[in-house]
């Protein structure tokens, strides 16, 4: 099937996402820092992050492909919990979810004839977790690589007491808002 986008993104999730609704991409992934700027809210960050990584990968390859970038963030108040840089960081994020509501801030940010973006928030809310499934969770492996130390559509979803909103979002690929951004711009999906 020809690529009707570039995507980019390394996440194996947002590609599953993207099959899902049947859009034929490209994989073009930007590492990008994506350290919070100072005073920088949720919103704005993981809104700034999708941009700069569609615009980082339009500049990168010149292509004529529209460019879909995405970010997460999980947000605890207005503390990011971006991925654990390692065993005690990722159970301590576990620990601050236990038991609490927090929100997933999805941004997507689509650059081609025009550039579009769109922006999923979700509450989420955790049961109260014990340490050793903490600590079972973290030997899992699942954790390593997940916003907030977990994955909704993994063992992580046993946490999940409740979600409003959209669960395609946390899982890190929104696809009400994606499908908009791509209608708009005259890309089918389901085909």
């Amino acid at each position: 099937m020809t690529a009707q986008i570039i995507l980019a993104s390394a996440s194996p999730r947002r590609q599953e996402l993207l099959d899902q609704i049947k859009v034929a991409y490209r994989v073009n992934p930007v590492d990008l820092d994506e350290t919070p700027l100072p005073n920088e809210t949720p919103l704005d960050y993981v809104q700034r992050l999708a941009a700069e990584k569609s615009a980082a990968c339009l500049a990168q390859l010149g292509d004529s492909l529209p460019v879909l970038a995405a970010d997460t963030a999980v947000v605890l108040g207005e503390l990011i919990m971006g991925k654990p840089k390692d065993r005690e960081d990722a159970l301590a994020m576990l620990r601050q979810l236990s038991g609490k509501m927090h929100r997933v801030y999805s941004a997507i940010s689509l650059r081609g004839r025009e550039h579009g973006q769109a922006v999923s928030i979700t509450e989420v809310t955790f049961r109260a977790l014990t340490e050793c499934e903490i600590a079972a969770y973290w030997q899992s492996g699942e954790p390593v690589d997940k916003a907030g130390s977990y994955a909704i559509q993994g063992m992580g979803g046993v946490f999940v007491e409740s979600i409003s909103g959209s669960f395609s979002g946390v899982v890190g690929l929104p696809l009400f808002e994606t499908a908009d951004l791509l209608s708009r711009q005259g890309i089918e999906f389901f085909k």
